[in-house]
């Protein structure tokens, strides 16, 4: 009996030590290969997912743009010629088509794909992208950020012909200056920056450095008595602006101050990291409810991988928030790749379970994998 418990001590040793190792490039290859690799064996049945599946279905919709956008960042990382493949696949698949509303920032999302490729894909077909940032530069829209519903019930009719939403700035700025990249076209980029601005100087709350998710949140509590900051929200804007100044070049006059728009978040991140290693649905709210999160958290994880690997925050300060994120994140992968505990589509903080999954939850975490597979390389 004595021989029996030094030999579960020796073991409990042995768990110790593995789950405390650093990670590094193989294990997070590993993990992420399998991660993406279940998505694509997954793409055409949707019933594991709990809500909003005709949002999952929609084949040139945002979810599944986010997906891809993840997979392509993923691919460029680690050069692997099966989810090139797959890229080119959907893209095809898509004829290169936007959502059915173009002026919409979420039927944008898919450009980002359709953009990364036409660098070195011959049949790509930039097209369509450009005919319709062409046809809303031409419309000019100057409608109120506020998000109000209109006579139809909807509010795609009013702010939403602009980004009057933080998901917004992922989904169409980087887009936008890809578009610019590649043609030469300035118009593109004025464009996205222009209303970039816009957008934050409406949603940004200069106190506590995140983005409030639209207009009706300004003035909202959660139950706690807090501001209501979303974590998803705030994750797809702290994701975009990588995304979008890298297609930018860095002598242009704004780049300092998307720089510094991009350090504030990270710092208010780095503080709301909850004990888990995960941020809440609900940031503010993280000492009462620190509820795991996962896809708020990988976008979060990508953003600050992201600024470290280029120098632009501190890795003394921001490597241990990192490397306790990836772990509390990996933790919520199984054992064959699906991630869990993604909450569902939406608008705010919600509830979120186990076995709750979806596209840009895995998009999400493919976007931290492929920055965190040069952090910890």
């Amino acid at each position: 009996m004595k021989a029996l418990s030094v030999s579960l001590i020796a073991l409990l040793l042995v768990i110790a030590c593995t789950t405390t190792q650093a990670p590094n490039a193989e294990s997070i290859q590993h993990k992420a290969d399998q991660v993406a690799q279940w998505q694509l064996d997954h793409m055409d049945n949707f019933d594991y997912i709990r809500t909003f599946v005709d949002h999952t279905e929609a084949p040139t919709g945002w979810v599944q743009a986010a997906f891809y956008i993840g997979l392509n960042r993923w691919y460029e990382a680690t050069q692997n010629p099966v989810f090139r493949q797959a890229l080119i696949d959907k893209a095809k698949a898509n004829r290169w088509q936007l959502g059915p509303l173009p002026w919409h920032a979420d039927d944008q999302a898919f450009a980002q794909v359709y953009l990364a490729l036409a660098d070195d894909t011959p049949a790509a077909d930039i097209t369509p992208t450009q005919s319709a940032f062409d046809k809303i530069i031409a419309a000019n829209h100057e409608d109120s950020l506020e998000f109000i519903r209109d006579e139809t019930g909807t509010a795609e009719g009013t702010c939403q012909k602009r980004w009057c939403w933080s998901d917004a700035l992922f989904m169409a700025p980087p887009a936008w200056a890809a578009l610019s990249r590649i043609t030469g076209e300035e118009r593109y980029l004025d464009y996205a920056l222009r209303e970039f601005k816009a957008t934050t100087d409406y949603l940004f709350d200069p106190d506590d450095h995140l983005y409030y998710r639209d207009s009706r949140f300004f003035d909202r509590k959660s139950a706690y008595g807090n501001k209501v900051f979303w974590s998803r929200g705030n994750g797809w804007v702290f994701a975009g602006l990588p995304l979008l100044l890298e297609q930018m070049p860095e002598n242009h006059p704004q780049w300092g101050e998307l720089i510094e728009q991009f350090r504030k978040m990270a710092y208010a991140f780095k503080d709301l990291q909850a004990d888990t290693g995960l941020w809440a649905s609900s940031l503010m709210d993280y000492a009462h409810q620190p509820l795991a999160e996962t896809s708020g958290s990988s976008f979060i994880l990508f953003g600050l991988a992201w600024g470290i690997n280029r120098q632009l925050l501190p890795q003394d300060d921001f490597l241990p928030t990192v490397e306790k994120g990836w772990r509390a994140v990996n933790a919520k992968v199984s054992p064959e790749g699906r991630l869990g505990w993604v909450q569902q589509v939406g608008n705010a903080p919600d509830q979120v379970l186990a076995s709750d999954t979806q596209l840009y939850g895995t998009g999400a975490y493919l976007l931290a994998a492929s920055e965190l597979i040069h952090t910890f390389n």
